[in-house]
């Protein structure tokens, strides 16, 4: 099907606005559908942190002054138009009433709570998105919409707006990132956005567990859902304890529901090319790579040993990141001939016990609470082993990060990081990193004991790096899956 029009929906974007991977992801992959030759349009909500000037947003006259009403409720949208960076992906930024002139993007910098009135933000939010289609006279065949925040449209589309002769024929694509975010809220927040009450009752298709279930109305109304790894998929199906009970739901949906792994912009992680490491490499030349190293260790305050493997973390602090786990073994793992460096925030008191355990070796461990996306790449340019015992891990960006600039990934076996790191084998020949086989403090200990053993080894591990490098998961496979999803929506 030639020149599909493609509106994708999002409630962050890098580089934007960025709360996680999800912005990786959705900075990504409308530029591999761009490079397909489809038009494709972006809709983000305009923060008040967005840099105008930097990001050159421009004001459309038409797009100003724009009534959106949710529920009664009348407010103001006005919007402006952008391009996705070194792309020609065109980005409407919707400003809608005061939801947006906020520090944050979900939640409160002050209070460290979501804000409570997160359903109507991000309801007026999808709201406006589509009386801006119906203003631009641009009548997409696909809306693609991701995670809870943009769960609004696919239940729109088919309820209050039904009858909408500019919106007949127009598809809904929800694409899950992670069920640990589900967009849960009381019952009676149901009338506020313009769902059925009567649906939030046991049975309803907007209910589970006591509350009214973002998620859960997106996958009853959604043309089609896809989710970011095929593991995933199948995990979210099989097991509960990940599926958090969608399992049936999704499983009811057969072929309507596919797992299609998350891809990586090579134009922003490539160590070759990449403008946030003091020192670019490649596989031809890994000299750049030590440099990093000693850069990363510098800024951390810790000294430059050769022969120590650095081992990276970057990740939320959380349990279901198996940071637990760390925090069992983090001593024995800093008994050990290694040096640690965490980066990323979470839990508070997952955060502090590591901090305390960790300060013990201050000589061996840092941990930076905060995200900076310059000292990710750094981490990423100048670890030799990258560490992710997650418990559940939908796709996981960082290892796909670590193959490409030859750091090697230590991952468990679950969902995306089984879908692209395979286990090497005992002289090194074949593999691309090494599988926590029990998922344990335990588990961890013995992973890592492997990663030293071949770090010792400077010419093994050095054709591993050289090897790893080459593996290529960027989007347009990717790319090419979601058109074919596409195509058979808009054929069914």
């Amino acid at each position: 099907m030639d020149n599909l029009k493609i509106l994708y929906l999002a409630s962050e974007v890098s580089p934007f606005a960025m709360a996680g991977g999800l912005a990786d992801v959705t900075g990504a992959l409308p530029k591999a559908l761009k490079g397909f030759n489809h038009e494709i349009r972006m809709m983000i909500p305009k923060y008040k942190f967005i840099n105008e000037r930097k990001y050159v947003l421009r004001e459309v006259i038409r797009l100003r002054d724009i009534p959106v009403t949710v529920n009664g409720r009348t407010e103001i949208a006005n919007v402006k138009s952008a391009f996705l960076p070194d792309s020609k992906v065109q980005i409407y930024l919707v400003d809608v009433g005061d939801f947006f002139s906020r520090p944050g993007i979900y939640i409160d910098p002050k209070t460290k709570k979501p804000y409570p009135d997160n359903a109507e933000r991000f309801a007026f939010f999808s709201k406006a998105a589509i009386e801006t289609l119906k203003i631009l006279s641009w009548q997409p065949n696909i809306i693609h919409c991701n995670d809870w925040q943009t769960s609004f449209t696919p239940v729109y589309l088919k309820t209050v707006y039904l009858n909408d002769p500019f919106l007949k024929g127009v598809k809904s694509i929800y694409t899950i990132h992670n069920l640990t975010s589900q967009g849960e809220f009381e019952p009676e927040t149901a009338e506020k956005i313009e769902y059925d009450q009567s649906q939030v009752k046991e049975g309803g298709m907007f209910y589970k567990d006591g509350k009214l279930n973002l998620t859960k109305g997106a996958i009853h109304f959604a043309d089609f859902i896809t989710t970011v790894s095929e593991t995933y998929a199948n995990e979210i199906i099989d097991d509960d304890s990940i599926g958090f009970g969608f399992g049936s739901l999704l499983d009811e949906k057969g072929e309507k529901f596919e797992g299609i792994l998350n891809g990586v912009d090579y134009s922003v992680w490539n160590p070759e090319t990449d403008k946030l490491i003091p020192h670019t490499f490649s596989a031809e030349d890994m000299s750049g790579k030590a440099e990093n190293k000693k850069a990363l260790l510098q800024r951390s305050g810790l000294e430059y040993k050769e022969d120590v493997p650095l081992i990276g973390i970057i990740s939320k602090i959380t349990e279901q990141k198996g940071l637990d786990l760390v925090l069992e073994v983090l001593e024995e793992l800093l008994s050990m001939d290694v040096q640690i460096i965490v980066h990323g925030d979470g839990d508070r008191k997952l955060v502090e016990k590591i901090i305390a355990n960790g300060q013990k070796y201050p000589d061996k461990f840092r941990m930076n609470v905060t995200f900076d996306d310059k000292m990710a790449h750094l981490i990423e340019a100048g670890a030799d082993i990258y560490l992710s015992p997650s418990k559940y891990e939908p796709c996981g960006l960082n290892q796909i990060y670590s193959l490409k600039y030859g750091t090697i990934p230590v991952v468990s076996s679950v969902g995306g990081l089984f879908d692209t790191v395979d286990d090497l084998d005992e002289d090194l020949s074949e593999g691309t990193g090494i599988i926590i086989d029990e998922l344990s403090g335990k588990g961890i200990i013995s992973a890592v004991k492997r990663a030293i053993t071949y770090f010792k080894d400077k010419e093994k591990w050095a054709e591993v790096q050289k090897r790893i490098m080459q593996e290529d998961f960027s989007w347009e496979v990717s790319a090419k899956r979601y058109l074919d999803i596409y195509e058979r929506v808009l054929s069914d």
